[in-house]
């Protein structure tokens, strides 16, 4: 499968990004889909994560500011980025899982993932 990230850029403190990732040429139905982000130096680190049955997860830092979803129709995932801070500049990527899932893994865990975008940058300055 592709999975090609769009919809990152620069913000102001405060201000709301989107970011986008449509899946193409999958012959299987991922069981789960989530958006991770790295810094320079930096483990890539879980953002949020949702399951084919709809329930999400996400990371600590940005629970109450930050929202997942999908519209199976179109292939795509969302992240809706709400009060952006400083600390949210990061090259975001999607992730999809393996045909095989590793559920040993956590969900926001990066070595669960098989299948990665090619990032997008997001800055975000005070």
């Amino acid at each position: 499968g592709q999975l090609v990230e769009s919809g990152g850029g620069s913000a102001q403190s405060g201000e709301s990004l989107r970011l986008s990732c449509v899946a193409s040429r999958y012959t299987y139905r991922p069981y789960c889909m989530g958006w991770f982000r790295q810094t320079p130096g930096n483990e890539r680190e879980g953002v949020a994560v949702i399951v084919v049955d709809g329930s999400t997860s996400y990371a600590d830092s940005v629970k109450g500011r930050f929202t997942i979803s999908q519209d199976s129709a179109k292939n795509t995932l969302y992240l809706q980025m709400n009060n952006l801070k400083p600390e949210d500049t990061a090259i975001y990527y999607c992730a999809a899982d393996s045909r095989f899932p590793r559920s040993w893994l956590p969900l926001l865990s990066s070595s669960r993932y098989d299948n990665w975008g090619q990032g997008t940058q997001v800055t975000v300055s005070s």
